[in-house]
């Protein structure tokens, strides 16, 4: 596995993939009771954007860089901003990205919790000398999906799982749905948030095929794709599914796509679908109660 999120960090994808998070988020803070934030794949949690990487890449300027000057947003991709900004370094300019572990501890409480598990030596070490001060996060150095079986269920028992792979195995995406059920009822009450990256929509067809017969609580599928779905010769698109999605989600999905999409579109116009299919009443489980 080669895959560096030093070369992506900060692209278009990365923008929704982590608003929603932190709106999902934001949501379990709306309750006075703890939660446990899991990522499967956490990367190294801080990104340079000045770095060789990044500047050779270049990915970040069609992503937050397309942001940094907006205007008129929807309050969840204002506090998404709010929480970058915070980060030392970006007291002018965005030039440090967080990744998902950095903007979950943005939105954590006192008593709130993170479980990381990154397999990469180099990135795992990073992650944990960023966390080493704070008593609420545990980083593990393990793969993965392996982390899906060894740190489910949780203490405390609500919270969210965010499964982000960099899909360098070629039967990833048909192997995801069977370890997403696997999780799902190892943790019964958590919301699980898969990404996922589109090229061409035909491609995941079977991954959504096999999520829609998972029979644990409503599954809420929520795409954006900049440029047209047919070509596998890049990431045209972004999309999670998101697995016990909290109450009416999809509304604030669907108040902040058409102000990312606005901001972030290329030449193409862009394409937003939200859809949340509802579980029947005896497969339906309350999360993040």
């Amino acid at each position: 596995m080669n895959y560096r999120h030093a070369f992506h960090a900060g692209n278009f994808a990365d923008v929704v993939k982590h608003v929603t998070l932190g709106a999902l988020l934001d949501q379990l803070c709306g309750k006075d009771k703890p939660w446990c934030y899991v990522e499967t794949h956490a990367g190294r949690g801080r990104y340079d954007l000045e770095r060789p990487e990044a500047r050779r890449a270049g990915e970040w300027r069609d992503g937050i860089g397309r942001l940094e000057d907006a205007v008129d947003l929807p309050d969840a991709v204002v506090r998404y901003l709010d929480r970058v900004r915070a980060l030392a370094g970006n007291e002018r300019q965005i030039r440090v990205y967080p990744g998902s572990p950095l903007l979950a501890r943005a939105a954590m409480r006192e008593g709130d919790r993170a479980l990381l598990a990154e397999l990469q030596q180099d990135e795992a070490r990073a992650l944990k000398s960023e966390f080493r001060r704070d008593p609420r996060v545990a980083v593990h150095q393990m793969d993965g999906y392996q982390a899906l079986k060894a740190l489910l269920p949780p203490t405390p028992r609500r919270g969210l799982v965010l499964i982000d792979p960099p899909y360098e195995a070629p039967d990833e995406l048909a192997r995801l749905p069977a370890r997403l059920a696997a999780a799902a009822r190892r943790w019964p009450t958590g919301i699980f948030a898969l990404w996922y990256p589109i090229k061409d929509r035909r491609e995941l067809a079977p991954l959504r095929r096999g999520l829609e017969r998972i029979e644990a609580g409503d599954l809420l599928f929520a795409e954006l794709s900049l440029a047209p779905t047919d070509n596998t010769a890049r990431m045209n698109g972004s999309g999670l599914a998101i697995l016990r999605p909290p109450w009416q989600f999809e509304k604030t999905l669907e108040a902040c796509y058409p102000a990312l999409a606005s901001c972030l579109a290329r030449d193409a116009t862009p394409e937003i679908s939200i859809r949340r299919l509802t579980a029947a009443p005896g497969a339906r489980l309350e999360a993040g109660s």
